[in-house]
């Protein structure tokens, strides 16, 4: 037997948390794994516009971490977070894996000496939407923080999420060919 894809459940404006539980859909932890989700697709989108296989094999990993942290932003139950976090491997080694990711870009780039203009390739833009989108999820993850116990590596996981798709929209421009427009 299928399940429908529709439940009607949430026509009156409220949806059902991971562990139980409903919530206004405009309610902080909503917003923040709603942001989350979106930064999902953006990558997703990003990861099927010319396809760079080195840079993809460094997204998709992280589209299987937003899976789950998203699962741990939409449950209000401290054990559930826990095993989400778990299940996410988001950890202090995960966290060095991804500057290791953004050293690694950095070493194929110029250094800085203005602000880049986002844009570029349809690959380096698709990454620097992401970037924005995890800026704005990471904004929602903070805001949810003043009201419910959310795990600080979170905001430090899409912190450095950021960081490495700006290099990463650099690096895709660059093994085009294109060059950056500096503000």
């Amino acid at each position: 037997m299928s399940m429908k894809i529709y439940t009607k459940t949430g026509d009156d404006g409220d949806t059902g948390l991971f562990g139980g539980g409903r919530v206004p859909k405009d309610h902080a932890r909503v917003a923040a794994y709603g942001d989350v989700d979106e930064l999902n697709a953006v990558l997703g989108m990003a990861r099927s516009v010319d396809v760079m296989p080195r840079i993809d094999e460094v997204l998709a990993p992280i589209q299987r971490d937003l899976f789950a942290l998203g699962a741990l932003l939409a449950t209000p139950d401290h054990e559930k977070m826990k095993e989400q976090l778990a299940k996410a491997r988001i950890s202090d080694a995960r966290i060095g894996q991804l500057e290791q990711a953004i050293d690694d870009g950095e070493a194929e780039l110029e250094p800085l000496k203005a602000f880049i203009m986002p844009g570029g390739t349809p690959k380096a833009a698709a990454l620097h939407v992401a970037r924005t989108v995890c800026r704005r999820a990471e904004r929602a993850i903070i805001r949810l923080q003043r009201e419910a116990e959310i795990p600080q590596i979170v905001v430090i996981y899409l912190n450095r999420l950021s960081d490495l798709l700006f290099v990463l929209a650099r690096v895709a421009n660059r093994r085009a060919g294109a060059g950056e427009v500096t503000w």
